[in-house]
């Protein structure tokens, strides 16, 4: 076996092995979202849409529809929702009184943020671990990753505009019900 072919299949295996490891830390991402979704009694949906008015700042419902890939109209209930809980509010725009913004209620987020103490010690403690440099490609690759993330995302949307009958075949197996 030549050593660029050996290079080549460890290359995949490592590669292999960083995907595997991304997809179990998204995963537990999640559900540890669902969890402080769900002790915080609010929908795991509304609580990300929180999470991206607070990462985006005061927007508007277009925006948040824009940002989310949601319709205005799930916007709408969704924000009625958070804003029902005390956890976002509208504020009408100074100069154009017409334009509403959605802005997360700072006192609450806080309330909210208590939840993610835990999983922020823990990082703190993980990321003890690296060298400037180190963190410094981390960031990177997390910026590098969101993008990518962003890109898959709008592909997939656009089997969205495909007829179903044109889309790729999805077979899914199913077991017999039983009687």
């Amino acid at each position: 076996m030549r050593p660029t072919l050996s290079r080549t299949k460890a290359r995949a295996a490592l590669l292999q092995e960083l995907e595997e490891a991304m997809r179990r830390s998204s995963a537990q991402g999640v559900l540890y979202g669902q969890t402080v979704a769900n002790v915080a009694g609010i929908a795991n949906s509304d609580l990300e849409c929180m999470d991206i008015l607070y990462l985006e700042g005061r927007v508007t419902a277009g925006r948040l529809a824009e940002v989310t890939g949601l319709t205005t109209g799930a916007i709408t209930g969704v924000v009625d929702r958070l804003e029902k809980a005390g956890l976002v509010r509208r504020e009408r725009d100074d100069a154009d009184r017409r334009k509403v913004f959605i802005a997360v209620v700072p006192e609450a987020a806080m309330k909210i943020g208590q939840f993610y103490v835990p999983m922020q010690q823990a990082m703190e403690k993980v990321f003890g671990g690296y060298s400037e440099e180190e963190l410094r490609l981390l960031l990177r690759f997390a910026h590098d990753g969101y993008k990518g993330v962003l890109a898959a995302t709008e592909a997939l949307k656009g089997l969205l505009d495909t007829p179903p009958e044109k889309r790729p075949a999805l077979k899914l197996k199913t077991r017999p019900r039983r009687p």
